[in-house]
């Protein structure tokens, strides 16, 4: 069954300290954390990649990302398809609230793929790391899709130690899974970082919450059904109709969402458990430390030198 894999590349990126993130060279060769992702998941078994990008950072991402992928997808029958996040795209001619100045969030930014997204996909962030073995697991779920039971999802659940920067704060999806696998809630948590041998939310203006450093966190990888794009519009539309939303600052995020159709027993999540080790780029001073991991993942022979010469022999 043809799946894809819908890569969020839309993010402003403000705590990076400014740049596109998303487009910072991380691999020996220049690669960027995108690359490794493309590349897991074609060997997992994908065959077409979407990427949710913004109109003012087109021309950088054909120039470092764009052109080199489609020419390697190309060469292996993977399409590639674009979709494009804008504040301005809103459902049934509403407009932005004049104070507004950036998207609507994760949810809205999926919501861009109505149009060309039509078969189970894997969603995930531009600018994370998942490892080889969450893209495989996910992509053997999706094969199993039923168009008589369209809203069975799943999640990549990682382990919240595995998920931490040493240089600040992070925002976690704490997750709730019952007995048999099934995510229950997430609970989406700031200014989660290390403590003791373990972890804590540590806001900065209260004091410690401790959380356990072995439970499950959803890190927005998900594998997914297009029928979740109807539940999406129809939550999008309630989001911005809901006179407790932020108008210059409320996001509409796939995990809060997600945990709303939960609770209404209306869809089902699997979590599927990784134990790989998570990184990726929040803050400017993760860069030493993710380039020198993926540095260590070519030198133990996870990836080649060539990133993608396994795919194209």
């Amino acid at each position: 069954m043809k799946t894809a894999l819908v890569i969020l590349a839309a993010g402003i990126g403000a705590r990076y300290g400014g740049g596109i993130k998303q487009l910072e060279p991380v691999g020996p060769n220049g690669e960027i954390i995108m690359d490794y992702s493309i590349h897991d998941a074609i060997a997992a078994g994908f065959s077409k990649v979407v990427f949710i990008i913004r109109k003012s950072i087109a021309e950088d991402f054909q120039a470092v990302i764009g052109n080199r992928i489609e020419e390697t997808c190309r060469r292996l029958g993977v399409e590639v398809a674009y979709a494009y996040q804008e504040l301005e795209d809103m459902p049934d001619g509403m407009t932005p609230p004049p104070e507004r100045k950036k998207p609507w969030g994760t949810g809205q930014a999926l919501l861009a793929c109505r149009d060309v997204l039509h078969e189970p996909f894997a969603v995930i962030n531009a600018d994370d790391y998942y490892g080889k073995e969450a893209f495989g697991r996910l992509y053997a779920f999706l094969q199993r899709y039923d168009p008589s039971h369209p809203l069975r999802f799943c999640m990549a659940g990682f382990i919240l130690r595995n998920t931490l920067s040493q240089n600040g704060g992070v925002t976690r999806g704490i997750c709730h899974v019952d007995h048999a696998g099934f995510l229950e809630r997430v609970t989406e948590t700031k200014h989660v970082v290390p403590y003791g041998p373990g972890a804590a939310a540590v806001p900065p203006d209260g004091q410690a919450v401790e959380l356990d450093p072995d439970c499950f966190v959803s890190m927005n990888m998900w594998g997914m059904t297009p029928e979740f794009l109807g539940e999406l519009d129809r939550g999008f539309r309630a989001f911005l109709q809901d006179p407790a939303v932020a108008r210059e600052t409320g996001e509409f995020l796939i995990p809060i969402f997600v945990d709303q159709l939960l609770q209404t027993g209306r869809i089902s999540v699997q979590v599927l458990p990784t134990a790989d080790k998570w990184f990726g780029v929040t803050y400017r001073a993760d860069m030493p430390q993710v380039k020198a991991a993926f540095a260590a993942l070519h030198q133990a022979g996870v990836y080649r030198q060539s990133l993608f010469g396994d795919l194209l022999d």
